[in-house]
């Protein structure tokens, strides 16, 4: 007697043939207390930080707001304008961009763990309603270098084509300039900016799935691997595509609604600070950054949960239905000799 199939149904939402958005909302769904409180404790820590270093930055740069102050005043008593100069804040803004980036790399690369585990427990082994995902969480520092690695491969370029021409084609120069307006050189030079963001930006794509690759416990350039050999297959550029143009809008939208939503904190810290500390440009700035911070935290809360499960689950969707560590075979082997 032939043996008969196991045509037991599936639980909803489970199983291999799920697509990219029923796995992410299914993972939502049934992993929503832990997900939260992850997100809560990462973006409470991320805010606290940042109010910290804000605070040191601030307080390092005091020197600068009193020097403007003094400005000011001898200025009034002159009973002259007074246009205030802030090259040197861009400098200090500048300097310390780096120290912001690392704070948001880090929150972002712990949210992603959190939510490629629960991905990981819900396609591989999906545990019951309200139960934590069971899979071993990756470590933090392969995603943090991920997106180390991944800025500094996409980023450099368009930075260096911004500058080069700024330098030959800015409104700056004085005459004559380096580059002959009209010339071929000059329009070539001038039109750099756009093609090298174009290309980061095709660059940025191919690595989108470095980070949900690293949590799944590749090491930081085997991850990029993954991701680039996973973006160039036939369905891969595609989905990815779609999955990351509404994942960007809602981000760009969010961010826009909270910090038009935060801008009554402007005055209200402007206010506070001058009358705490006397001096008005201190207070000015910080009232600027006060709603944008607020408006960076919320966006984060709300979207990069959605945005990393996302990631995540089309990595899972893209990579073979094997083990992971036949996976990450599958990977080295799709590479070039000697690579």
């Amino acid at each position: 007697m032939p043996v008969q199939p196991d045509r037991t149904p599936p639980s909803p939402g489970t199983g291999p043939g799920r697509g990219v958005a029923a796995t992410t909302f299914a993972v939502l769904r049934r992993h929503r207390a832990g997900l939260a409180s992850a997100t809560v404790r990462v973006v409470g820590r991320a805010g606290l930080s940042g109010l910290l270093m804000t605070s040191a930055i601030f307080a390092l740069a005091w020197p600068v707001f009193t020097h403007m102050r003094n400005q000011r005043i001898h200025y009034q008593q002159l009973e002259d304008p007074y246009l205030h100069d802030h090259t040197t804040l861009g400098l200090v803004a500048l300097c310390t961009l780096p120290l912001y980036l690392l704070l948001l790399g880090t929150g972002t690369a712990a949210l992603q763990r959190v939510c490629s585990q629960a991905v990981a427990a819900e396609t591989q082994n999906p545990p019951r309603e309200g139960r934590s995902p069971v899979t071993h969480p990756a470590r933090l520092r392969p995603i943090l270098a991920v997106y180390a690695l991944r800025g500094l491969i996409v980023w450099p370029l368009p930075l260096l084509a911004l500058a080069t021409a700024h330098a030959l084609t800015g409104d700056q120069l004085d005459t004559p300039q380096p580059l002959e307006r009209g010339s071929w050189p000059y329009t070539l030079v001038a039109a750099s900016p756009v093609a090298a963001v174009l290309a980061a930006l095709v660059l940025r794509l191919a690595f989108a799935l470095a980070p949900a690759a690293a949590a799944t416990g590749l090491g930081p350039r085997a991850a990029l691997r993954r991701s680039w050999s996973l973006t160039w297959t036939r369905a891969g550029a595609a989905r990815i595509l779609a999955t990351t143009l509404p994942l960007a809008a809602l981000t760009a939208g969010a961010l826009r609604l909270a910090t038009q939503l935060a801008l009554p904190l402007r005055p209200l810290t402007r206010a506070l600070l001058e009358q705490a500390t006397g001096n008005f440009f201190a207070a000015y700035y910080a009232g600027i950054l006060t709603p944008v911070i607020v408006a960076i935290l919320v966006t984060a809360a709300v979207t990069l949960p959605l945005s990393c499960t996302a990631f995540a689950a089309l990595h899972d969707r893209l990579c073979p239905p094997r083990t992971p560590r036949n996976c990450r075979q599958w990977t080295q082997n799709s590479l070039p000799a000697g690579s």
